[in-house]
């Protein structure tokens, strides 16, 4: 049993709380974690935390998102409650961490999708997801994207020019040397109203950037996040998984960002039937570092999937092209990711892959959010089998999809990641998953 240390658990994930404290051979803090009926949080600590070392267990989910935020207000009004009770030191656990992908419109339209209601159909049913790639992917015959056929690629000079934008227009330049730089009209420059930012006028397929400049704001709430966990009195951060290993760079306080890759490769080793022959995928290039730790881990095949993404206005959703590199015909594909959020990624590359002749599909990430149509996007899907973790909690969306759904415990991971912290040991030994 480990001695003068207190684990309190927030309402986000009690079942992995009940869990660490299993573990750990503790009762878990008793604590009133209510709401009043105007909607404020209402925390008591029932249990004495005077000089004890305390961690408080709360992952950043709310349900599709409904309560998160209320999630996070619990955990920073449990955090300061322990240091006015007199605790020694208190230390945040979160599983997944919250506002860790956010989208940084409208410099880089990536991150977080935002969530919008399916369309219908006339008779009032949900329409088939069809995951196609738009433009498609390339392939033998097929142009790789609008514009750009048969290898014959324009002046793309002269349509970017200035004077092609000049009351709206898109049409090229002459080459003639009417230019307004080179003395048309006497050496006077055409008069014509332009602006480089003119996103309603800008409509050919050219447009591959989009310089927004000032013209709106978009919060980044990393550090904001960092600051109200400090600024409530944590002393140390636990997590796993970080969407962006640079969110640690925002705190001022110790990070321990743990790695669920034992898990996963455990369950590849254990359940994959020669999966020496397999080939590890990574969807996106952001996770390509990700992938190839376990694909080397492992000593099998990588590929890696890449997509393109071709913003023309501001205010339109990307198009995207994906394009896969490597070979996966009559193999194995285990695709790896950090989060399935709405499934958008995933699902898509889980189509190309099949249609690149892959026999089975499995989809290996930690943490399994399932936000939006994601449910239903994953059972129209090509995936055979999808494996998560239960850093958020994984009841409902394992009802809703039954076997094709596998949750791996991480409780005991976070339980010796807590137990050495307290004893001061070195934690290096939960990141030497080879």
């Amino acid at each position: 049993m480990v001695r003068n240390i207190v684990v309190l658990g927030g309402n986000s994930h009690p079942a992995l709380v009940e869990s660490v404290c299993n573990i750990l051979a503790l009762p878990p803090c008793q604590r009133i974690l209510t709401k009043f009926s105007s909607g404020e949080s209402r925390c008591e600590i029932q249990d004495s935390v005077r000089g004890k070392d305390v961690y408080i267990i709360q992952t950043g989910f709310g349900g599709n998102g409904s309560r998160l935020n209320d999630h996070f207000m619990d955990l920073c009004i449990m955090i300061s409650a322990c240091k006015t009770g007199s605790a020694r030191r208190v230390t945040a656990v979160l599983p997944l961490f919250p506002y860790s992908r956010q989208p940084d419109l409208p410099y880089k339209k990536s991150g977080a999708p935002l969530y919008n209601k399916p369309a219908s159909t006339d008779n009032g049913s949900r329409k088939d997801y069809t995951f196609e790639s738009v433009p498609v992917t390339p392939g033998p015959g097929v142009p790789r994207s609008a514009g750009l056929t048969n290898g014959n690629v324009p002046d793309l000079s002269s349509r970017f020019s200035r004077a092609a934008l000049a009351n709206g227009s898109t049409s090229p330049v002459k080459q003639n040397g009417d230019h307004p730089a080179n003395g048309v009209n006497g050496g006077h420059r055409s008069t014509g109203s332009y602006t480089t930012h003119d996103y309603e006028n800008l409509t050919h397929a050219y447009a591959f950037e989009a310089k927004p400049g000032y013209k709106q704001w978009v919060a980044q709430a990393g550090t904001l996040i960092a600051n109200l966990l400090t600024c409530a009195g944590a002393d140390h951060v636990i997590t796993m998984d970080l969407h962006d290993p640079q969110v640690q760079g925002f705190f001022d306080v110790p990070v321990d960002n743990l790695y669920g890759r034992p898990l996963l490769k455990r369950y590849i080793q254990t359940y994959i039937r020669n999966y020496k022959d397999a080939v590890i995928i990574s969807p996106d290039a952001g996770g390509a570092k990700r992938a190839t730790a376990i694909a080397d881990g492992l000593g099998i095949e990588f590929a890696l999937i890449h997509k393109e993404r071709r913003p023309t206005k501001i205010t339109d959703r990307q198009n995207a092209s994906m394009m896969l590199v490597g070979n996966v015909a009559d193999r194995v594909c285990i695709l790896i990711d950090d989060l399935l959020d709405t499934g958008n990624t995933i699902t898509r590359a889980a189509k190309l892959l099949k249609k690149e002749g892959a026999t089975t599909i499995y989809a290996m990430v930690t943490h399994g959010v399932f936000s939006g149509d994601a449910i239903n996007r994953v059972k129209a899907s090509a995936i055979d089998k999808i494996i998560v973790t239960n850093s958020v909690p994984q009841d409902e969306h394992k009802q809703a999809l039954g076997d094709r759904l596998e949750v791996l415990d991480i409780s005991a991971i976070f339980a010796e990641a807590i137990r050495r912290v307290h004893h001061g040991e070195s934690i290096s030994v939960l990141f030497n998953y080879d």
